[in-house]
């Protein structure tokens, strides 16, 4: 019996990375899952990966940064599941660069997904979760989000957001028992090294993914408001 027996779990940017490995995570306890992400082919394939080790899951390609596929989104997770238990506003963007010579391209793209696309799947998982009398929402944040570094405006700036609209969300959902947290990784690996470079200074996405199972499967009374999750060798007080 998994703690998470019986709940849906919708996963944004669940294809890959930090978002496949707390699908991972949240599986492992049971949960059933809805996974989002643009790149239709590693979604199927994470899809499959997590249905053979015996989790219901329904992928839904989605580009968090239209208003009107996050609506079918969540439409979808309804109309399969009838029930919303778990949101994770996981996707992500960055770009950055000098702040002089920054495109309003470059900063509206990083704030479409970093900080918009989180604050659409709040909105509708929190109406959903309202007429159910409670749910989880976990956004991922950045250390970004507390220690900053140069050329990194836009990606600095949308996780400072990602912190403020969730402590708004634990505010106004207190009430209706919706519960908000956010995480803030440290240097995670995503992607494969090259061979024989090993570092002291990333985490494994499993690893990571630890604290966000944690904050899920918490008693709902009880909220783990925010948390820093970074590898020890990694720079993090003197940073910036």
């Amino acid at each position: 019996m998994g703690k998470l027996d019986g709940q849906v779990a919708l996963i944004t940017g669940g294809n890959r990375g930090i978002g496949k490995g707390i699908a991972r995570g949240l599986a492992h306890e049971g949960a059933t899952l809805v996974l989002a992400a643009r790149g239709v082919e590693e979604l199927n394939q994470t899809a499959e990966e997590l249905r053979e080790a015996g989790t219901t899951v329904l992928g839904v390609p989605t580009d968090v940064t239209d208003e009107a596929q996050i609506e079918t989104l969540f439409e979808r997770t309804m109309e399969t599941f009838n029930r919303l238990d778990i949101l994770v506003n996981n996707s992500g963007a960055f770009d950055g660069g000098p702040l002089d010579e920054l495109s309003t391209e470059a900063l509206d793209n990083v704030l479409s997904v970093n900080l918009r696309a989180p604050f659409l799947c709040t909105r509708a998982a929190m109406r959903i979760m309202k007429r159910q009398g409670g749910g989880r929402i976990i956004n991922i944040g950045s250390i970004s989000a507390q220690r900053v570094r140069p050329g990194a405006g836009p990606y600095c700036a949308s996780k400072f957001g990602i912190w403020g609209l969730t402590q708004v969300t634990a505010l106004e959902g207190r009430p209706h028992g919706i519960v908000a947290s956010c995480l803030h990784p440290g240097a995670t690996q995503v992607r494969d090294l090259p061979e024989g470079d090993e570092r002291e200074d990333l985490m494994q996405v499993d690893e990571l993914a630890q604290a966000a199972v944690l904050m899920a499967t918490l008693p709902p009374h009880v909220n783990m408001l925010e948390a820093k999750v970074v590898p020890v060798q990694q720079p993090y007080l003197g940073r910036g």
